[in-house]
């Protein structure tokens, strides 16, 4: 029972060798890793049912129509892939010991006995990870080394409780959070490990609770990542730095009875028909809006707009100055048709031409991110639905543009942003680690000495950012008074609703920090809905936002 790699020991506690989809793919990668290795399952065995919020209402004529609501959800709005598709794990934990436990029960809680404790001391495991018991107290809390890390899908500095991923949805919460935490006996005094916050399906509670799932599985193989990289002493010190000012709402909630139930769903099918109705009247199109007066802290009040045909959309503008000219390269595209790469020209008085075309693919393109670089200019698209992240080369300046060089690849990448600070080559990306999860909710950082390299170093800390309020990338990273800021996202109430303006506080080979300083949200004009990314070059600054336009006219 000795550990002969220097890896981290972990025991699994379980109800059932059946696992969620999400569960498998975690345990699969903390498998194949080099930090962690599975030395022991500790079963269940007194536990039938696979749910516990179903297990305590299945059946309650108190809750029927929650179930019902729960039963029509799940047909009607499948998950590209759910994250709680049943897969059995017997064969993935071949030759791993498994104990059986039969723990005392009360009405929450579930106490594992004491020759049980005994049994499992013997393994000297370092981390237990809660996958399934109830609430657990006793000595099993103190057996592993780094105690026992268990997930708690919700925000828990707004709610606690459940159901998992529908308060969320039904109190139009525009993110839904999860925790990874060391229990402790002190129910809501856990120590937290990380936490990530994706964006709320309206919709579909079963979508959310799939999207938000995979996205939070990752928490838990990278805290057992960097706690082999850094020791006990470096990662348990960050871990209490972290949570100084960590507090938990006590506001705990419960399945919704039948008489609750009726008024939130009343309120959602109306929420929900009122959108559909409005999509029937109104185009949500995507216009550039600019301004050749100010700085960026201006008033957007005062920008011009720009806007296209009722048959397409502009945005994504990134701006190249040369020649006394602004040279606009933007995301142009027609409605059910794939997006490519359109140049609007504009003089130093703001009058401008008609976008033309300078570069097409068979896949999707946007965010056309513009560079110079000794005496080339460059550009980075997002080709995440060609899975990689390509440059490509000016050949005629300002309009004949070539394939130059492929950066990475087999990567789900969006809005790749490159910055030159102190002698090096950064690189931002949103990437989608988990499929099953959306490629807005998680910032990677990268470095290189050659912004054309094929060979990034990957960040210590990536993901950088893991919140969808403000990680996916809305524009170049801008100098102002010896400051920089990195515009952000927020596609937490919708895609593209609004922008943070972080400045960069850390960036080095091992350390990252920025903080919000501005939130740019679309209230300055009531037809405008959105606005995701800023481009500013010379004296010209240039948004794009969502407009809305009506279909009648």
């Amino acid at each position: 029972m000795e550990n002969h790699n220097n890896k981290i020991r972990i025991g699994l506690l379980v109800d059932s060798l059946k696992l969620p989809a999400w569960v498998y793919t975690m345990l699969e990668r903390i498998k194949k890793s080099d930090y962690a290795e599975i030395d022991l399952v500790v079963l269940n065995d007194g536990y039938k049912s696979k749910d516990y919020y179903l297990d305590r209402i299945i059946g309650n004529r108190e809750y029927w129509l929650f179930n019902l609501y729960r039963r029509i959800d799940v047909s009607l709005f499948r998950p590209n892939r759910d994250a709680f598709a049943i897969m059995d794990a017997v064969g993935l934990l071949e030759g791993v010991p498994v104990i059986k436990v039969q723990p005392e029960r009360d009405q929450y809680t579930d106490l594992i006995k004491a020759r049980d404790i005994g049994e499992i001391k013997e393994y000297k495991i370092d981390v237990f990870v809660r996958l399934g018991f109830r609430i657990l107290k006793g000595d099993i809390l103190d057996t592993p080394r780094y105690g026992i890390w268990s997930y708690h899908h919700g925000d828990s500095a707004v709610l606690r409780g459940g159901p998992p991923g529908f308060w969320e949805v039904f109190e139009n919460h525009p993110v839904s959070g999860a925790t990874l935490q060391i229990l402790t006996n002190e129910l809501d005094k856990g120590i937290v490990l990380g936490k990530t916050f994706s964006s709320t399906d309206m919709l579909s509670v079963t979508r959310n609770r799939s999207n938000y799932y995979w996205n939070a599985l990752s928490l838990l193989p990278r805290r057992l990542k960097e706690l082999h990289h850094l020791g006990e002493q470096r990662f348990f010190d960050k871990i209490r730095a972290e949570n100084i000012d960590l507090e938990f709402s006590p506001d705990i909630r419960k399945c919704p009875k039948n008489g609750e139930f009726i008024g939130y769903f009343i309120k959602k099918i109306i929420e929900l028909a009122t959108f559909k109705l409005a999509k029937f009247i109104f185009l949500q199109q995507w216009i550039l809006m600019f301004n050749l007066d100010q700085g960026i802290s201006g008033p957007l009040g005062n920008f011009k707009k720009i806007v296209p045909p009722k048959d397409r959309l502009w945005a994504d503008p990134f701006v190249l100055y040369k020649n006394n000219q602004y040279y606009i390269y933007l995301e142009e595209m027609e409605y059910n048709d794939k997006g490519h790469i359109s140049l609007i020209v504009m003089d130093e008085q703001g009058n401008y031409e008609n976008p033309v075309i300078v570069l097409e693919k068979p896949f999707h393109l946007s965010y056309p991110f513009v560079f110079e670089w000794q005496g080339d200019c460059y550009m980075i698209p997002e080709s995440g639905a060609n899975k990689t992240i390509d440059a490509y080369k000016c050949t005629q300046f300002p309009d004949k543009w070539v394939f130059h060089k492929t950066l990475m690849k087999n990567v789900k990448a969006a809005d790749a942003t490159l910055f030159f600070h102190q002698d090096k080559w950064w690189l931002f990306v949103n990437i989608q680690e988990n499929e099953g999860a959306s490629n807005w909710e998680e910032l990677y950082l990268f470095y290189s000495d050659n912004p054309l390299s094929d060979n990034w170093t990957p960040h210590p800390q990536n993901p950088i950012v893991s919140d969808v309020r403000r990680s996916r990338p809305a524009g170049k990273i801008y100098e102002q008074n010896g400051n920089f800021y990195r515009p952000a996202q927020d596609c937490s109430k919708a895609y593209g609703y609004g922008m943070r303006i972080n400045q960069i506080v850390v960036m080095n080979e091992n350390e990252y920090k920025e903080v919000e300083v501005r939130y740019i949200e679309p209230d300055w004009d009531k037809d405008i809905k959105g606005v995701h990314t800023l481009s500013k070059e010379h004296k010209l600054t240039v948004i794009d936002a969502i407009y809305k336009r009506s279909l009648l006219s």
